[in-house]
């Protein structure tokens, strides 16, 4: 099992640069986990991918629902106060913090494109790359 962020869903389900680097991540373990707050994560990506013109809107739900599905009974809520406090003591975001504190909490990698989690949070924290090597 390991904690996704929000990009690596995006990755995995909208076509891109990215996308064979989520399709090994997932190919190595596809029991991904997340915090509650990665739906709505992933709707404003959807949204802003519509406005731009990237996106229709069928596919834009196909998208939300098959991911949906990739988290069925892998979605769990994280306390605040160590959100907070991973989010004070690092400077990310408290967004950001609530995927590596689930990751904490669960005892699992969490994998991500993001580089400033990666830098504050290692070895926890790793690159899609890592992951997959």
């Amino acid at each position: 099992m390991i904690v996704a962020d929000t990009n690596l869903v995006a990755y995995l389900l909208m076509r891109g640069q990215r996308t064979a680097e989520a399709e090994s991540v997932y190919n190595k373990d596809p029991d991904w986990a997340a915090p509650i707050l990665w739906r709505s994560e992933l709707r404003n990506v959807l949204a802003l991918s519509f406005r731009r013109g990237l996106l229709g809107v069928e596919a834009a739900l196909a998208v939300m629902g098959t991911a949906e599905e990739i988290f069925k009974g892998q979605e769990h809520e994280v306390a605040s106060s160590r959100v907070l406090r991973l989010a004070f003591s690092s400077g990310c975001s408290a967004y950001d913090c609530e995927f590596v504190a689930l990751a904490q909490d669960l005892n699992v990698p969490l994998v991500t494109a993001d580089e400033s989690l990666i830098s504050r949070f290692k070895p926890l924290a790793v690159s899609m790359k890592d992951f997959c090597s």
